[in-house]
Order: C-alpha cells, then structure tokens, then sequence
C-alpha cells in the first residue's frame, strides 16, 4: 500500500457523503445557475420549503475536472501529474483535453477528428465486448488507462463503432448544490449608450434598460458523495482504489478552498464542513492529499495501470461538425 491517509474507516460502508455549508462571502445575495427556457431552478418541498438548485450535478463534475486544471500552465495541477489524461492538438497547438471537455473520452474533438490512431486504438481494446455483456471491470481498467477522471465523473462511450455504443460508467463522485428558504431579490440596470440613446438595440446600439433576480436564502449547501462500492466494484487493486478515493477528496477539499466563485455575483465562502456518512471519518485536509498522492500516482503507474507516456496526444484535423 503506497498510500499514508487513514482510509480505514472507509473500507465497509458503500458510500461517503459530505456536507459543506456555505455562504455568500460579501452582502447576503447570490446568482444561481440558469437554465435556457427555465432560468433559475426553483422548486417546493412537499411542507412548502422554497428551494432553489445552485449549481447541478452537470455543472459540478466540470467544476471538479477544472479544478485540477492550471490554466497559467496549460497543465495538470502539480499534485496530480503523471494522472493519464487526452490532450487534443490542432496544428500542433493544443485546443482542449479530456479533462476539460464536458464528456471526457466520448468529447468530438477526442473521438471525431480525422485522424483516428487514437480511435482505432481504443476501439481494437474495446473490441473484446462486441457481441457480448459489458464487463465493468475490464472497461474500468481500459479506460483507466487513459484518463482516471473518467472513473469518478463518469463517461458514456455513445459511438456505435465501440462496443455498439453501449460502454458507460456512472458517476462514482457526485455533488450539487442547494438553497433552502430562497427569496428573491430583484434587482436591474441599464446599459448605456452615450453616443446615440435612442439607437438600434437589436443592433446593440442604445439604452437598454433591464431586469435582473438574485436570490437570498437561509441554508446553502453542498453536498457530495462519493460512491465507494462502485470504486471497489472496479476491482483495480488497493492501491488503484485508494488513488481513486484520494484524487475525489482532493478535489472536494480543492474545489471548497478555491472553487467557490461560481459566476461574478455567486462567490460563496465554507461556514462548516460536515461527514454524514460514516460519521467517524475525518476528511484528510488538502496539505495532507497533496502529500499523499504523488506516491501513489507512482505506485499506480508502476503497476502498469496508466498509458505510457501517461499523456496521450491526439491530433484533430477537423471532423464533420
């Protein structure tokens, strides 16, 4: 075992589930996540709670894959290098990868492009599942290969070409945020136009006075859960399965330090972290993952698990978007 946390109290329960309060970090008013053709996600509980979806399982996965993101370096936060992951390059300038891509594996740029080395490559392993039922543990390791991301935040591999499009993994980290006993608090402006007031506004010209509607609330929560049976059920060994469980709370431990400016008027502060299950866990803190994972990034890679080099390169010549 390469891994120094205290993981122990982890070994026999299915799932951990954890609870950070939050609250907006000035003023008492906050913007929530907005929806085309619903804007924000209100809705009641069954005794009349006003409630209110801050930020959705979507958005959060992307919030958690961005935070092992340095954007400053274009490169994996120094913690988690030699963590296998897609970089995408066009004309030999890199234009996204897997972590940032909303669907990892299954992203246009990664699977779509002309050239396929890397398509063909991952379609020749996920070949031994044409024609027969999906072994998880196997599509676990092949995919575990190329991007460890995919096993926390999930994938779905919709191409027919694969495996008939039927190669799928749930997410095994989740998380979302919620605000109970939400108000509204409405608000507006307008935009100025001081050449010419009484301008064309559907050509952008002109006042355009508006309308807008934060929300305040007495509770704002954060929940995550990472589903710890599923991890296990990969069947990838103890030291896969601890950098898996070490990597998640890293990036829960990361995304509540940093992570919490979710739009301009959304920046939000930890009152109080809390364990719900099981209760006798400790969170490790994040000075405390930052020394863990390096050796066993090594140990995993060490035991074979990882691509060699760790970073896969593909190149995207354009496709048919």
């Amino acid at each position: 075992m390469a891994s120094k946390l205290d993981l122990k109290p982890l070994q026999d329960t299915p799932r951990l589930l954890i609870e950070a309060e939050l609250q907006p970090i000035q003023g008492t008013r906050f913007q929530p996540t907005g929806f085309p053709d619903l804007g924000a996600a209100t809705f009641t509980l069954h005794n009349d709670t006003s409630m209110l979806l801050v930020e959705s399982a979507q958005s959060m996965a992307n919030r958690l894959e961005n935070i092992c993101w340095e954007e400053a370096t274009s490169d994996l936060t120094d913690t988690l290098k030699g963590l296998p992951y897609i970089v995408v390059k066009e004309n030999g300038k890199v234009i996204t990868n897997s972590l940032l891509e909303s669907h990892r594996l299954n992203s246009p740029y990664i699977l779509e492009g002309t050239d396929k080395t890397f398509f063909n490559k991952l379609k020749g392993e996920l070949g031994v599942f044409e024609g027969k039922p999906v072994d998880l543990k196997l599509l676990a390791a092949i995919l575990m290969k190329y991007d460890v991301n995919a096993l926390l935040h999930g994938v779905f591999l919709a191409k027919s070409e694969l495996a008939g499009g039927r190669l799928r993994l749930a997410r095994s980290l989740s998380a979302f945020i919620e605000a109970k006993e939400v108000a509204v608090a409405a608000s507006g402006g307008v935009k100025m136009d001081r050449v010419n007031p009484q301008g064309d506004t559907k050509k952008g010209f002109g006042h355009v006075p508006f309308h807008r509607n934060e929300f305040t609330a007495k509770e704002i929560t954060a929940f995550f859960n990472l589903d710890l049976a599923q991890i296990r059920g990969y069947g990838l060994g103890e030291n896969a399965e601890q950098l898996l469980v070490a990597v998640a709370l890293f990036k829960i431990q990361k995304f509540l330090k940093e992570g919490l400016r979710l739009r301009t008027a959304c920046d939000l502060e930890v009152v109080k972290t809390t364990v719900k299950r099981p209760e006798n866990f400790e969170i490790p803190s994040l000075q405390a993952l930052e020394a863990a994972l390096p050796p066993l990034i090594q140990a995993v890679a060490g035991e074979g698990k990882f691509a060699s080099p760790a970073v896969t390169t593909v190149s995207y010549t354009g496709g048919k978007g």
